[in-house]
């Protein structure tokens, strides 16, 4: 307030009618014998603002000299793969590079910041921005002896589990095209699945790492929330936000998570991570290789949806009942409030979603992507039509809620609370819940028609994924074998492994043993 009172006397930058303008935007006035005092407080804090406005901005360090940028392009149509897979392709690697990931492949989903790289995010609300910083997971990749070959396609402002709302083009499944990659991890997975990078990192808000993992057929881990920093990655919810890898194996993904998880002094969401370099999830691996011993819980909600496939439902309970012969117990679990936690996700995510998308998002320690918001706002009539239709629902829904129901978004953090507390009673007596990772497998693309239509396709694919956002439990997607969709089109079907906070270990033990022990092509 100090700051305030030395320029109190200033006051010729704004006006009464700023005074009555603003408290007007908020159903509310002042005494006009009190305007004076209130225009030199609006004032004073708005030669405060312009004081901070005019600082250079603060940006983490990049090594540019040790991680130059080779070969940065966009790919044309005709350069690109399954359809509109990459969005830049490029080489970034140490000279000499050394760690666990040295020799491998990465590609990035594209509202992952590499510096000096346009970043697209599946849109063109906004022209592509340029990041000034390397994400947190794309330095600590790169010092673990990566090489990041390009940053692959996501959904339109990463807002659809689709893999056609883009406005530069559909993905399609590797497995047959014409078919969903999912999202809005889109681009990784496809290009993981058909084995042309080994390891993508995405994020996943609601399951964007997970469902495109099993459409796709690769594995997907959402680890434990904070685990991997989100510094320099574009946020839809702060409460959701969780950035994991996408690999073939499960040991690759297990080597990618050493590589990217802890704290890295930025990111509170990660304050609680161990010590960056210090995680030991692949190694555990090979010195524990087996399931013997674990206590495996078949969630029975899960398998109650009513959009659940028969063929998908059948295929992850045999999946399920295999860890038997790993030598697992695997007995049914009931966590009555697993299907509340659509709703409660749904309410927290459109209300936070919508405060993100107007620039309102606050109360973190983390790095502020102010070339992003600086292309984003404002709002205008010609940004909003181009928008894909979840994005014009979530302005539509976080509005709505806001004015009509405000106290909802602490209720629904109330709720996630309890929904967390449901899961970890079972996981007293369970290391892992199984549950199928999507309800049914890739549909064809849809079609940009009405918004209805056009979201259909995609409707219910959530139903067991958005909870574990919701309660930050570490989840992870294994394929478990192929459902045919008609003659000659066989698509993946995943299995979700869930485990207790910060249990990201069990969950990676458990999918390991299942994938070493069974060949999940052979599965129908």
């Amino acid at each position: 307030m100090s700051v305030l009172f030395t320029s109190i006397s200033a006051g010729n930058t704004v006006s009464v009618q700023d005074v009555r303008e603003t408290f007007a935007k908020l159903n509310v006035s002042v005494p006009e014998s009190e305007e004076d005092d209130y225009q030199k407080l609006l004032a004073a804090i708005h030669d405060c603002a312009e004081t901070v406005a005019a600082l250079p901005d603060s940006h983490p360090p990049t090594d540019l000299e040790r991680f130059s940028r080779n070969n940065v392009h966009r790919p044309t149509l005709e350069e690109n793969i399954l359809g509109h897979a990459w969005a830049h392709t490029f080489s970034i690697k140490d000279k000499n590079p050394t760690g666990c990931l040295t020799g491998k492949t990465v590609c990035l989903k594209d509202c992952i910041c590499v510096a000096g790289v346009p970043q697209l995010l599946g849109t063109d609300i906004i022209d592509p921005w340029t990041p000034e910083a390397d994400a947190t997971v794309v330095r600590w990749a790169l010092e673990a002896g990566a090489e990041i070959v390009g940053t692959a396609h996501c959904e339109n402002w990463c807002q659809s589990t689709s893999s056609f709302s883009s406005a530069q083009g559909v993905v399609h499944n590797p497995y047959a095209e014409g078919y969903s990659a999912g999202g809005s991890t889109s681009g990784a997975a496809a290009l993981v699945a058909g084995g042309f990078v080994d390891i993508g990192i995405g994020a996943d808000q609601g399951g964007s790492i997970r469902v495109p993992a099993s459409l796709c057929g690769c594995v997907g881990l959402k680890p434990t929330h904070g685990l991997v920093p989100y510094t320099g990655i574009a946020s839809n919810d702060p409460i959701d936000d969780h950035a994991g890898p996408l690999a073939r194996t499960v040991m690759e993904v297990a080597q990618c998570l050493d590589a990217i998880s802890g704290y890295d002094g930025i990111d509170d969401r990660s304050l609680g991570a161990p010590k960056h370099g210090t995680t030991t999830f692949a190694s555990d691996l090979l010195s524990n290789p087996g399931a013997k011993g674990m206590r495996i819980g078949i969630l029975t909600e899960s398998f109650e949806i009513a959009l659940l496939d028969k063929d998908v439902k059948d295929l992850v309970l045999s999946a399920a009942h295999k860890f038997k012969d790993l030598g697992a117990t695997v007995e049914e679990v009931s966590v009555p409030m697993h299907p509340l936690g659509i709703a409660i996700w749904t309410i927290q995510q459109r209300i936070s979603g919508y405060l993100a998308l107007q620039g309102h998002q606050t109360g973190r320690h983390s790095y502020g992507l102010t070339g992003l918001e600086a292309a984003k706002l404002p709002w205008t009539q010609e940004k909003f039509d181009k928008c894909f239709p979840t994005t014009k629902n979530i302005f539509l829904n976080g509005s709505y809620l806001l004015t009509n129901f405000p106290t909802l978004y602490p209720k629904t953090m109330n709720l996630c609370r309890q929904l967390r507390a449901s899961y970890e009673h079972v996981f007293q007596s369970y290391d892992i819940l199984i549950t199928p990772t999507t309800p049914f497998v890739a549909p064809k693309h849809g079609k940009l028609t009405t918004p209805i239509e056009t979201i259909s396709p995609t409707v219910g694919l959530t139903s067991n994924t958005v909870q574990f956002d919701a309660t930050g439990h570490p989840a992870m997607t294994i394929s478990v074998g192929r459902v045919e969709v008609e003659r000659g089109v066989r698509l993946p079907v995943g299995m979700q492994i869930i485990g207790g906070m910060g249990e990201d270990g069990k969950v990676l033990r458990a999918g390991h043993a299942w994938e070493r022990a069974i060949d999940w092509k052979e599965m129908r």
